[in-house]
């Protein structure tokens, strides 16, 4: 065993002559504990949140999306939707086609985005989990034009779930002069019937602005004849995601973007890695101004143990070696700190991931009941590494100080 490391892991654990020691190393432990702890089920939550909110998107986004890398739309060329579609991986493919439009319910009008989609939506979304009322998600028939609206805008238009008259679309003629005398004629305009039924994401951005209609609809009122704004796919459970959305856009190349859920909700998830930055620099910070009571222990031990030190060099051990005594004892503190801070934080997390013992509030009202939390193992070792950067910081200058002590 390491000589110096032997005899800082007895200084440690030895009782010392002057509690005063024993009280200060505790303090030391306890502090470092508590913001291990803390950085532990901090990221463990805001992990949590993020998990939650890609959640709340997963029945409605995709899976994999293809779009444009300039531009809003695309030709729907059927090579290439052949050309994805034969991979192996590829579940189901279809075009989907975005623009905004004015809904109109009898004397209530609301502008809108309507999402023109194949009829292959239905399970590339998984869109049956979020779907609210007694109908049928449908797009059309033989004799009418569909649409399934976001559960905000049906209390927007104050229709009700089953609409006794249809919904009036509207979207500007593309490319077309304005006629200001017939106001009318600037508009392709199209009346949609509600099957009973309505989405809810739990996103206003989506239950309070999208229609879902079906493509061919989409086409005749913006103008757009075989186009389409994404190419939306549903991938095996036997690859990754990852590894799905590299294959395809080698394939495609440099004229696509190929989107995970993640990257659909850049913006949102964005914020929520960076407040969870934010909240790691801070209590690091706190973890820091922690390990400066280690500095206060370690000089107070070295007073302590200036006849050891003696007895040490006039047995041949020279500076160095009584120097990383101390120094040893900085990190053993630390990392004892640390480890039982990262254990008792885990712990802590797992049963509020299982269990939800702290509730998010007592009035209700929100999507869970419980803080939702997520233990990354990646997590864990960030913490810890964090802790073994953070006292080296703050016990680097021990050895300096050290050896003026020793040479006393």
């Amino acid at each position: 065993m390491n000589f110096p490391f032997y005899i800082a892991k007895r200084y440690l654990f030895a009782k010392k002559s002057h509690n005063v020691i024993n009280v200060i190393s505790g303090i030391s432990v306890a502090g470092i504990a508590l913001a291990s702890f803390a950085l532990v089920c901090t990221l463990s939550v805001f992990n949590g949140f993020n998990e939650l909110v890609a959640t709340l998107f997963t029945k409605f986004d995709p899976e994999l999306k293809i779009v444009a890398s300039q531009g809003k739309l695309f030709n729907a060329d059927s090579d290439m939707v052949n050309e994805i579609t034969a991979l192996p991986f590829v579940e189901e493919c279809s075009f989907s086609l975005e623009e905004q439009a004015l809904v109109q319910y009898r004397n209530s009008q609301q502008i809108v985005m309507i999402k023109g989609v194949e009829e292959s939506f239905y399970s590339t979304s998984g869109i049956e989990e979020i779907l609210r009322g007694k109908g049928i998600f449908m797009l059309s028939d033989q004799v009418f034009e569909y649409g399934v609206p976001g559960i905000g805008i049906i209390g927007n238009l104050g229709c009700g779930m089953q609409p006794a008259e249809p919904f009036n679309l509207y979207v500007p003629k593309q490319g077309e002069r304005v006629n200001m005398l017939n106001a009318a004629s600037n508009f392709n305009s199209s009346s949609i019937y509600s099957p009973g039924v309505a989405f809810q994401v739990n996103q206003t951005k989506y239950d309070d602005n999208y229609i879902i209609v079906s493509l061919d609809l989409a086409r005749k009122l913006t103008g757009y004849e075989n186009k389409a704004s994404a190419i939306e796919l549903k991938i095996t459970d036997d690859i990754s995601i990852k590894r799905a959305k590299k294959k395809i856009a080698s394939i495609l190349g440099s004229n696509f973007e190929v989107l995970d859920r993640y990257e659909q909700q850049e913006d949102i998830f964005k914020v929520v890695k960076l407040e969870k930055f934010i909240s790691y620099l801070f209590l690091t910070f706190i973890l820091l101004i922690a390990c400066f009571n280690i500095i206060s222990s370690l000089i107070m031990l070295m007073i302590e143990k200036q006849a050891d030190t003696n007895i040490l060099k006039s047995l041949g051990a020279d500076s160095s070696t009584t120097t990383q005594i101390f120094v040893y004892d900085g990190i053993l503190i630390s990392m004892l700190g640390a480890v039982s801070g990262v254990v008792l934080g885990t712990i802590a997390a797992l049963l509020q991931q299982h269990f939800g013992f702290i509730p998010l509030g007592a009035n209700g009202g929100f999507i869970v009941d419980a803080y939702p939390v997520n233990v990354y193992w990646q997590d864990i070792v960030l913490v810890l590494a964090t802790v073994l950067v953070v006292s080296y910081i703050s016990i680097k200058p021990i050895g300096k100080l050290a050896k003026r002590v020793i040479d006393q």
